[in-house]
């Protein structure tokens, strides 16, 4: 029998009508194992996605994996893109918890470095983006392999956009990362003696004579950049940043803050900003922390998702520092 090419999809389709569905092989693994060393070009234990396709696809010889995934990515169901399975599981709880522990953790030593201690000498804006980046850092080493380790409803909105990300996973994991937020001021309120929690204790302001307007574009900015560094240093495709993406991530958020702390705080983060204002009833332009980095994250992910993902021929031609 001769071989049959990738392309030619009655053969493949008989093939498995036969080895699935014909009488004669009943329940026997024998007979199966048998069927499969007869027909080798079918059967291997490399399928995979480089080697099984739907019935719909076509594939030529050039074709690379990541050229199939990008088509096979414009044809999700809408359970696909809902995640119905996925919020299902019973590990999914545990994937919650570590979002909201991680959001707790973030805002009480974030805001935590922005405790004024002493009126002479305020923490500085040096002090407090190294707190935040090298916390994120930190968070991600440790929970990035449970969660992702968004601890921002920035960056879920930027990864749903991309399409790393469930409308339902996105849903249930910014409901933690505020509750996580909230937790984290409330404990750091208890943990502070009120003299210097009357000082300030980390909610975010826009700076003198900066306008709500100002204050949209400055969050919108950081968070785009932030974003982009996410969706490129968690790229299944890219092979250059493998075990970069914690410090990656933390030295772009202490770069935002030591940029964007004098204009607006440098909130770069909706969970981040909420939690000390329902904790210590501070709304001042609160919307701002909440439409400035989420059209950043959504203007990010579309931007990655369409125009600066890697593929697989952009890999071989692009230069390699």
């Amino acid at each position: 029998m001769p071989t049959p090419s990738v392309g030619f999809r009655d053969s493949y389709l008989h093939l498995w009508r036969e080895f699935v569905f014909h009488p004669k092989f009943g329940r026997s693994a024998k007979k199966r194992a048998d069927f499969i060393k007869r027909h080798p070009p079918f059967y291997s234990n490399a399928m995979n996605v480089a080697t099984v396709f739907p019935v719909h696809e076509t594939r030529t010889e050039h074709d690379s994996i990541s050229d199939v995934d990008d088509r096979r990515s414009q044809q999700h169901h809408p359970k696909d893109f809902l995640g119905l399975e996925e919020v299902a599981k019973v590990h999914f709880i545990v994937v919650l918890f570590a979002e909201t522990l991680g959001t707790f953790l973030l805002v009480f030593i974030g805001c935590a470095s922005c405790v004024t201690w002493n009126e002479m000498r305020p923490p500085s804006v040096l002090q407090i983006a190294f707190t935040f980046g090298l916390a994120v850092a930190a968070l991600a080493q440790v929970l990035g392999p449970v969660s992702g380790c968004h601890v921002n409803p920035a960056v879920t909105v930027g990864l749903l956009t991309s399409g790393n990300c469930t409308l339902l996973k996105a849903l249930c994991y910014i409901v933690c990362q505020c509750c996580g937020a909230i937790a984290g001021a409330a404990v750091l309120k208890i943990a502070i003696p009120p003299a210097p929690a009357s000082l300030g204790m980390g909610s975010t302001n826009l700076g003198g004579g900066v306008t709500v307007g100002q204050g949209v574009l400055i969050e919108a900015i950081v968070t785009f950049l932030l974003v982009l560094v996410v969706q490129a240093v968690t790229d299944s495709k890219r092979n250059d940043v493998k075990g970069w993406a914690p410090l990656a991530i933390g030295l772009t958020i202490s770069v935002a803050h030591m940029a964007a702390i004098p204009i607006t705080g440098s909130s770069m983060n909706p969970a981040r900003t909420f939690g000390p204002a329902v904790i210590f009833d501070d709304w001042s332009n609160h919307w701002v922390y909440w439409v400035g980095p989420i059209a950043g994250a959504f203007i990010a992910g579309g931007v990655y998702k369409m125009g600066l993902r890697p593929r697989a021929k952009d890999e071989e031609e692009s230069y390699d520092f």
